[in-house]
C-alpha cells in the first residue's frame, strides 16, 4: 500500500472532522410542533426536496419557507438557521497539529454533502478550515456522493489524478465510490485510526 505516491489527503466533514448531533438540532426545530425531533429528521431526510437542497438547487430562505409550509412553526430564519447549525459540535474531532503536518507535504482538501446554511456557520467557526484551500460542497457543484462528479471536482480542485489521492469518509458506501475512481479510501472510525492508517499509505503523519 506504501508504494502510491499521495499528494492529496481529502476529508469528509460530518463524524470526520465535526461530530453531528442531530437529535440536538432536531430539537431545537421541532420545538412547538406536533411531532417528535425522530420524526421531524425522518420526513426532512425523504423529502422530496432534500436532494435539491443539498445540491444546491433551492436557496437558504426558500428551505426556510418549504420547511415551515411542510411542518408549520413561526420561527424567523435567523432563529430556524440557529437550531438547524445546533447539528454541528463546537469541538472538533482533530487537533489543527494533524493537518499542520499534512499541510506541509500534501494537498488538503475538504469533500462534503452539505448545505448552504452550514457552510456559512462552519467556515468562520472552526479555525481547521484555513489549512483546507479546496473546498468541494454538494452544495456548490449540484452533484451530492456517490456521485463520481464531486469526487472528479475536488481532484480538479487539487490538480492531482485518483491514484495520488486520499480519500477519509465515514460512511463506507462513499470510500468505496472514491476506490472506484482509483483514490485510496479510508474509512474513518477514530483519529488514532486514521493515523495509522495514513501511516500505512506511506503518508508522512
Amino acid at each position: 500500500m506504501a508504494d502510491r505516491r499521495v499528494r492529496a489527503i481529502i476529508f469528509d466533514i460530518g463524524r470526520v472532522l465535526i461530530r453531528i448531533d442531530v437529535g440536538r438540532a432536531m430539537n431545537g426545530l421541532a420545538s412547538g410542533l406536533s411531532i417528535s425531533a425522530q420524526e421531524l429528521w425522518s420526513a426532512i431526510e425523504k423529502d422530496p426536496r432534500w436532494k435539491d437542497w443539498q445540491q444546491g438547487r433551492i436557496s437558504a430562505r426558500d428551505w426556510h419557507l418549504h420547511m415551515q409550509r411542510r411542518f408549520g412553526g413561526s420561527a424567523t430564519f435567523e432563529q430556524f438557521t440557529a437550531a438547524w447549525n445546533l447539528v454541528l459540535d463546537p469541538e472538533p474531532i482533530h487537533s489543527n497539529q494533524l493537518f499542520e503536518k499534512l499541510s506541509r507535504k500534501y494537498k488538503l482538501a475538504l469533500l462534503s454533502n452539505t448545505d448552504p446554511i452550514h457552510v456559512a456557520y462552519m467556515e468562520p467557526h472552526y479555525d481547521f478550515f484555513s489549512y483546507f484551500p479546496s473546498r468541494i460542497y454538494s452544495s456548490a457543484v449540484g452533484a451530492t456522493k456517490p456521485s463520481p462528479i464531486i469526487y472528479q471536482e475536488a481532484l480538479k480542485a487539487c490538480r492531482v489524478r485518483a491514484e495520488e489521492a486520499v480519500y477519509i469518509d465515514d460512511i463506507a458506501a462513499y470510500v468505496t465510490a472514491a476506490e472506484q475512481l482509483g483514490m485510496a479510501g479510508i474509512q474513518f472510525k477514530s483519529p488514532e485510526q486514521l493515523v495509522s492508517s495514513l501511516q500505512q499509505l506511506g503518508v508522512a503523519v
